[in-house]
Order: structure tokens, then sequence, then C-alpha cells
């Protein structure tokens, strides 16, 4: 077969609509629609090959645009794929394609996540470690990951920026309260009762919680 014209797609000129014998044939990202020419004769060999690097090329854009919306672990990447039906051979093409490139490093995206966490989510480094396992991270990436992580200092933080919330309620509820919160970012709680405290005085202006009213 002939190829008689090669024309931008009008909604995506990323890619190229590819015209055999007069007729609509196939569509092809640009990069490899440049290595056609007209009057070239294509075989059905040809046509196959030509589709299926298109395909690689289409699983690699899609993984590309999913981490460019915020960073994913590999697992992220290869179950998306996996859910829009893409070939498990063009799922493991694109994420070695990325991986070559750094932009799919579990180690990386551990580390971001852990450091994303700390400033805006305070978590127990054991909340963080399920949260990183449930993403396909490995166990020894998780471990370095959450090394550095302090339980201590992240559940003050917590509970400080909770505590004016509460700030009208006695000691009791409040204690209540604010440790659930912290229970519920994973925190034990030896080191959830210490940050309540701390957060209790806090709102108090240093008034020592009142262990009586418990």
């Amino acid at each position: 077969m002939k190829v008689t014209a090669l024309k931008l797609q009008a909604r995506n000129k990323s890619r190229v609509n590819v015209f055999l014998d007069g007729d609509f044939a196939f569509g092809l990202a640009k990069n490899e629609a440049v290595r056609l020419r007209i009057g070239q004769e294509l075989s059905e060999a040809d046509i196959e090959r030509l589709k299926a690097a298109d395909a690689r090329e289409e699983a690699y854009a899609r993984a590309l645009r999913l981490i460019d919306r915020r960073p994913r672990s590999t697992r992220e990447v290869r179950d998306n794929l996996a859910r829009h039906k893409v070939d498990p051979v063009d799922i493991r093409a694109a994420i070695e394609r990325l991986s070559r490139a750094g932009l799919l490093d579990d180690s990386a995206f551990a580390k971001m996540w852990v450091e994303n966490r700390e400033v805006f989510r305070p978590t127990s480094k054991r909340a963080l470690a399920l949260e990183l396992r449930r993403k396909g991270v490995a166990d020894g990436e998780i471990k370095t990951a959450v090394a550095e992580t302090d339980d201590a200092g992240a559940a003050e933080k917590l509970a400080l920026a909770r505590a004016p919330r509460l700030a009208a309620l006695p000691w009791p509820e409040f204690r209540q309260k604010l440790l659930g919160v912290l229970a519920r970012r994973g925190f034990d709680f030896d080191t959830a009762r210490a940050a309540v405290e701390q957060a209790w005085k806090s709102v108090t202006g240093g008034q020592a919680p009142d262990e009586d009213a418990l």
C-alpha cells in the first residue's frame, strides 16, 4: 500500500493521520510519522510495526502525563496504564524508559512523599511506611525514606496546629478530641499524650493540665 497523505490531526498536533491509497489508515505519533514520506510503499508487516511503535509511544505519553500532574510510584504508573488496557509489553517499555530518564524513581518518590507529609500533613513514621507500602514502594526504600522522621516533633506540630480550634473546650474534651486526631495519623499513645499536653499549654498560656479532671 502507498502512503498518499500525512496530515496533522486537528485536535492533537502531536499526532499525524496516515492515508494509504487515498484512504485514512491509522494515526501515528509525529516522531514516528516523520519516518514516512508521500509515495512510500508499506507492506502489512510495515504497518503492523508502525502501529506497535505507536502503541508504545502512546503508553509512554500517557505515563508522562500522569507523572507530570504529580510524582508517582512505579506501581501507580503500572496500575494506571493497566486500567486503561495498555498492553503489558508497552507498560514495561514505558516504565523502563521513564526510569532511564530519571523520571520514575521510587527512592526519590518516597523521600518526596515523606517531606511533603512533614510540611503539610504531619504523620507518624508507622503511618508513612504504610502509605508508601500501599503505593508499591519496596521496604528498603521505605526504611531509608522514614529513617530521619521525628514522631515527637511531627505529633507536636500537628497538635499545635489543631489546638486553636479546640481551645474553648475543657481539658478532658480537649484531650480526648486531640488524642483522636493524633491516633488517626498513627502516633502511639505516649507520643500523642505528650504532644496534647504541650498543645494545651500553648492555648492556655502555659497552664498545666488538670489531671484530676480526667
